[in-house]
């Protein structure tokens, strides 16, 4: 897994874009005690049941692989 150029701002992007995206669909509310972990597992979960995203194989699924897989779905988004 290489590691993206600006992947730190691009998941926030993706965690920001993935919000609006789930309150949209109205499957989910955010609340502000909510960490940022749960929301990325939250909407990596989300963007794969939709077929958003491809999913990772479940032997790979971490923190970091869901981090860096949202990252790319962000760095594609306008």
């Amino acid at each position: 897994m290489k590691k993206l150029k600006n992947e730190k701002e691009l998941v926030k992007k993706a965690i920001a874009a993935g919000v609006k995206y789930g309150e949209q669909r109205g499957v989910v509310e955010f609340e502000a005690t909510d960490s940022a972990s749960e929301k990325i597992e939250y909407i990596y979960r989300l963007l794969v049941h939709d077929k958003v995203i491809q999913a990772i194989p479940q032997e790979q699924i971490s923190q970091q692989s869901m981090r860096h897989r949202l990252a790319i779905w962000a760095s594609k988004l306008e």
